[in-house]
């Protein structure tokens, strides 16, 4: 029986290191070579190679070979590891906000992935999550909706144009075309970061002054990876001046 813990703990320990291999491919969006992974998990790349085809005989989805690189395809989890105290209020917190400030299809995800999460956890983190003694306290009730907020996602997941009808700050309806690249929630309002055709640049609209939207057909001609660098980048450089002029004269 002398042999049977040295047998257990490196069954554990390579079970950690799948589980921290996943995690490492999944934060890259790109093929990233064997000896890279390797590396950061201080193995050989032989031992890399197994891990690989262990996990592949398990179902995921890892694309790629030796001398090109490996990436991992969507569709394959595996259960978390334990979580610290921190990160269980942490998980805790984040669900209470996106329950109490976000829609109600949202809303009801973030129970459902708190509850998946409890059932994963032993019993004494379970009952930490429970009783956690954070709270977020709402300081102002939220501005009805004026649009289906799970509309405006699926828009913006599947790079579509979007119809709206709009009511500006001055009370004036007007008809959009946008394409929506973002969706921020604020304490009362939600808003909706986009590039508006009408105006031939990005604008931000707020969900409860929009009445009516539907999806249009096709996507819009532009990655939304590459209007959300521009938006950010031109929303740095707008903050920056209003820094600037405060600075300066103390009022914009």
């Amino acid at each position: 029986m002398l042999g049977v813990r040295p047998f257990v703990e490196a069954s554990v320990s390579r079970a950690i290191r799948l589980l921290e291999l996943m995690e490492m491919l999944r934060r890259h969006r790109h093929p990233v070579t064997g000896a890279a992974l390797a590396e950061e998990l201080g193995i050989t790349l032989r031992s890399l190679y197994r891990d690989i085809a262990t996990m592949r005989g398990q179902g995921a989805r890892i694309i790629g070979e030796p001398g090109v690189g490996y990436l991992l395809r969507p569709g394959f989890t595996l259960p978390p590891l334990n979580f610290t105290e921190e990160e269980a209020e942490a998980l805790a917190l984040g669900g209470q906000w996106v329950e109490r400030h976000t829609d109600t299809a949202l809303a009801k995800a973030a129970r459902s992935a708190l509850a998946k999460i409890a059932g994963a956890l032993p019993p004494e983190r379970r009952d930490e999550m429970a009783i956690s003694g954070l709270h977020i306290i709402p300081a102002s009730p939220a501005a009805s909706e004026g649009v289906d907020l799970g509309l405006v996602r699926q828009a913006i997941r599947g790079e579509r144009r979007l119809a709206i009808q709009y009511t500006d700050a001055r009370e004036a309806l007007t008809q959009r075309v946008i394409w929506p690249i973002a969706l921020g929630y604020f304490e009362r309002w939600r808003v909706v970061a986009a590039w508006c055709e009408s105006r031939q640049a990005f604008r931000h609209f707020r969900t409860d002054r929009i009445g009516a939207a539907h999806i249009l057909d096709g996507r819009y001609p532009r990655r939304r990876s590459e209007l959300l660098r521009e938006w950010k980048a031109a929303h740095i450089e707008q903050r920056t001046e209003d820094v600037t002029l405060l600075t300066k004269t103390g009022h914009r």
